[in-house]
């Protein structure tokens, strides 16, 4: 029987565990996966699971932070390869997964076998390789590497029966475990918008890139701004989620720099790497490409708009390849009427039942492999998949705001907008945007009186300043008019009011209604003096 010494020799562990699985990760993005499906194991008594690293990915970079941030450490790669163990599951290929002494399985880390990968091998007119269905991956030296080879549907095996035939008897259909994920959550899909920031009856856009150049954010890293500017505030709350390999692959804090003026758009760009399974739970409506998160999103019934549809970058039987046919192309023209409007078309629709043969059903099929291979009777009562937690994340607020007031109905824009005034908050890092600002938005401060008088004497071009006071909020005039407001969640946007009935010549009643996003908003109003 396969017996590893590691964490420490079995003389040393307090638990007398009586078998180890090793985990292998490549990257961030297959250690979320395999994450996934872990715990169906890794809450037994009977097991020990340890993790390396294969250092074989361009993308190795992080992985061992984000594991060591889950109280994980990983075991050297050449000291676990003179080590026998009981079973080793990994998400990805690549390195020398065959030199582990253990009989492998291997999931897909996303949905499913879809991406042409280049190996660097190819000869001229050679057929492109599919990562996870090609020999450049699944064979060494003529020999099949993985025992298992995790399929989520039949027609992956058609495919894996054309390009890897030596494969095809070591393949398990064994259903999508994120996908089974993702659509037990959907009775948490309120949970999750709210704790997004999503407030009423707002449309959450998704917005998801995988990695490369072909990909929605390579081609435009511009976009997630541009769309967040194009939209308003109060009708659309727009998330980021982004490939883990992106980050990787510029590092964490250039990544960060290039997203600063998409996070003042109000933006939430999600902090990390499984954040995007609840955030496609509570969309509306998701902007892709030829990622999984699209794919996946499409399979939760959302509405999908394509910002990159590189056909030539999939296999072209597959199913990801059957989305970028079937869904529309996102365009510059009308995006709030497009997303408003956002359906799935039959032909979409009918991609996605190309995800899994086996729908629900993840879990036990995969619990019963594991302890198959294991050769360990199952628990009395196996583990299930994990919740996904809420997201515990901030949704900015634009320091810069351009807001038109059209009656009692207003409209909050990130970016310049026709018949539109600028709001601009103290907070926001752009000191032109301040000094032009029609109306000034302070924090709490301690004295709101004198923070007032002083913003509109700093700023001559600034006819409001506001600020929260006591329990609601304090406003002032360059003409010397203060008033103060309570009763909405909606604060900011009471100040451009005041200053367009002051600029009209209106009076300010006790009760002043307005609507914004289509929610309706009540605020009291008390006139200190003039």
């Amino acid at each position: 029987m396969p017996s590893s010494s590691y964490p420490v020799p079995r003389r040393w562990r307090t638990v007398p565990t009586e078998r180890t699985l090793l985990a292998v990760v490549h990257n961030v993005t297959a250690a979320t996966r395999l994450l996934d499906v872990l715990p169906l194991f890794a809450g037994d008594p009977r097991v020990q699971v340890v993790f390396t690293c294969p250092d074989s990915s361009a993308f190795t970079r992080g992985t061992q932070e984000y594991l060591a941030a889950r109280g994980i450490p990983l075991e050297p790669w050449e000291d676990v390869v003179t080590e026998d163990f009981d079973w080793a599951l990994a998400a990805s290929y690549g390195g020398d997964l065959h030199e582990l002494r253990a009989p492998l399985t291997v999931l897909p880390h996303g949905m499913g076998y879809n991406k042409f990968l280049e190996t660097g091998e190819q000869k001229t007119g050679s057929q492109k390789p599919v990562f996870g269905l090609s020999k450049q991956w699944l064979m060494h030296n003529g020999e099949v590497i993985a025992e298992h080879h995790v399929l989520s549907h039949p027609e992956q095996l058609t495919r894996l029966r054309q390009y890897c035939p030596e494969a095809a008897d070591h393949a398990v259909i064994a259903g999508d475990s994120c996908l089974d994920r993702l659509r037990d959550a959907r009775e948490l899909r309120e949970s999750y918008r709210q704790a997004l920031g999503v407030t009423g009856e707002q449309t959450l856009v998704l917005i998801s890139s995988t990695w490369g150049q072909l990909s929605s954010y390579g081609s435009g890293p511009d976009l997630p701004q541009r769309i967040a500017q194009q939209l308003p505030l109060d009708e659309f709350a727009v998330v980021l989620a982004l490939h883990p390999n992106i980050g990787q692959g510029h590092y964490p804090w250039q990544l960060k720099m290039w997203l600063r003026e998409c996070e003042r758009a109000g933006v939430i760009v999600l902090p990390e790497e499984d954040l995007w399974q609840p955030a496609a739970v509570a969309a509306d409506v998701t902007i892709g490409d030829h990622g999984s998160v699209t794919y996946y999103s499409a399979c939760l019934g959302t509405p999908v708009l394509l910002a990159a549809a590189p056909h030539d970058a999939v296999d072209p039987d597959s199913p990801v390849a059957a989305l970028l046919r079937a869904a529309p192309a996102l365009t510059d023209e009308n995006l709030a009427d497009q997303l408003r409007t956002a359906t799935q078309p039959p032909a979409l629709i009918a991609a996605t039942s190309l995800a899994t043969s086996v729908p629900g059903q993840s879990a036990a099929l995969l619990t019963d492999l594991g302890y198959r291979t294991l050769k360990l009777p199952p628990p009395a009562r196996p583990a299930g998949f994990i919740a996904f937690p809420l997201p515990r994340v901030h949704r900015p607020e634009p320091g810069a705001q351009w807001v038109r007031v059209r009656g009692d109905d207003v409209t909050r824009f990130a970016a310049t907008t026709p018949e539109a005034h600028l709001v601009v908050h103290v907070d926001g890092p752009d000191p032109r945007l301040l000094r032009r600002a029609d109306i000034v938005l302070g924090d709490r401060f301690p004295d709101p009186g004198r923070w007032i008088a002083l913003t509109l004497a700093e700023f001559p071009g600034c006819e409001w300043a506001a600020c929260p006071a006591g329990s609601g909020w304090l406003a002032g005039s360059r003409d010397g008019l203060v008033v103060s407001f309570t009763g909405t969640d909606l604060p900011q946007a009471v100040p451009s009011l005041l200053y367009t009935r002051d600029l009209l010549g209106l009076d300010f009643p006790e009760e002043l209604p307005f609507t914004a996003g289509g929610r309706k908003h009540e605020v009291r109003l008390t006139v200190h003096y003039g």
